[in-house]
């Protein structure tokens, strides 16, 4: 087993690890935070995206070991204060998810891809920036438009 400690939605965690142990299984299994969702474990989905130091990454390829000493934030670490954030309030809105399995990791891309790109974005750049994440439901349109809401009020 390995030590880890880290910082996860601003609160200090540690834990005992298998090596092996991704990081979506940490946050899951050892912090109980299950919004971070595991849909295909080859990194191919999205639904388990999380920001790492500020960057987003798929948490079912990364070990939590490797986290050792990071800044964690997971869809559960968006709102404030009992106040959902802009993006999350804009998937609301407009309507920006059906079943919800996606939704979690759309978020936490989009809230990523706004602070890359700007709050200026187009259709287009957010179809290629999330390429990444697949949703089964919508077919993206409401999910580009709760996009560019929710970057206007971020």
């Amino acid at each position: 087993m390995s030590a880890i400690s880290m910082k996860v939605n601003g609160k200090a965690v540690c834990g005992a690890v298998e090596p092996r142990t991704l990081l979506v299984q940490f946050l899951r299994e050892n912090l109980g935070l299950t919004g971070t969702h595991v849909g295909c474990d080859t990194s191919q989905c999205g639904a388990c995206v999380v920001h790492v130091n500020g960057t987003a990454i798929k948490s079912c390829t990364a070990l939590a070991v490797a986290c050792d000493g990071a800044e964690v934030t997971t869809v559960e670490g968006l709102a404030k204060n009992g106040k959902l954030h802009p993006m999350q309030e804009a998937f609301r809105e407009h309507h920006g998810l059906q079943c919800g399995f996606c939704t979690p990791g759309m978020l936490m891309a989009a809230v990523d891809l706004v602070n890359r790109k700007g709050k200026t974005l187009d259709e287009e750049t957010i179809r290629h920036e999330l390429e990444g994440n697949i949703c089964r439901c919508t077919g993206y349109h409401n999910i580009v438009k709760a996009i560019q809401a929710g970057a206007e009020n971020m």
